[in-house]
């Protein structure tokens, strides 16, 4: 005998083909969904830590408040530049940053030193190395600004980053201090034209 297919028994087959082919459609289309918006979370958070990053790099620096030099016989032998927050930084620990002296006889990379603040050593810089003391700090640290009021010197001795050399009248220096967070302020400074009879400029 012959078995007939009636019209409704069609009906409910392409039905139920029709129904596992939009399952499937809501599937696809939630996995997908579902991989789009764990993307846009990680591009967000990306770009969250990149602003974040580049804003420390334009505001996380120093400001010079004053620089002035010590002066024996004619020539400047220590540099003090005393430091603040620049307006809107966040904490800055200048222990962790560099600097670059570029004076009259060169160039020369500089780190902190490690054997404590400038007016507790017992024995001078090495070569390579500047130093610092707490001028104004609020919560006692010797190393970090945290505070806008908070004021500290970084201390160059001039003889021992050349080789030998101390600044002479009219001499012009350029100090970078670039910062952990990558922030950069420059100063420049000059010596006067005339250092007779005078134990500290202004320069």
């Amino acid at each position: 005998m012959f078995e007939f297919i009636t019209d409704e028994e069609e009906r409910g087959q392409v039905g139920i083909g029709t129904l596992i082919v939009f399952i499937a459609m809501v599937l696809v289309a939630a996995i997908a969904a579902g991989v789009l918006i764990n993307t846009a979370g990680f591009l967000q958070s990306k770009s969250q830590e990149t602003g974040q990053q580049s804003s420390k790099q334009v505001s996380d620096r120093l400001q010079e408040v004053a620089t002035v030099g010590n002066v024996t016989g004619d020539e400047v032998d220590v540099v003090n530049v005393t430091v603040t927050q620049a307006p809107g930084a966040g904490e800055i620990d200048v222990h962790n940053a560099t600097v670059t002296w570029i004076g009259p006889t060169g160039t020369y990379q500089l780190q902190a030193n490690s054997s404590g603040t400038y007016d507790s050593l017992a024995a001078g810089l090495e070569s390579d190395e500047y130093s610092y003391y707490p001028v104004k700090n609020a919560a006692g640290s010797d190393n970090v600004l945290n505070d806008p009021d908070d004021r500290l010197n970084l201390v160059f001795e001039v003889d021992t980053i050349t080789g030998g050399t101390n600044l002479q009248e009219g001499d012009e220096v350029t100090v970078k201090i670039n910062t952990m967070a990558g922030a950069t302020t420059q100063i420049r400074f000059s010596v006067p034209e005339s250092l007779d009879q005078k134990e500290a400029v202004e320069l």
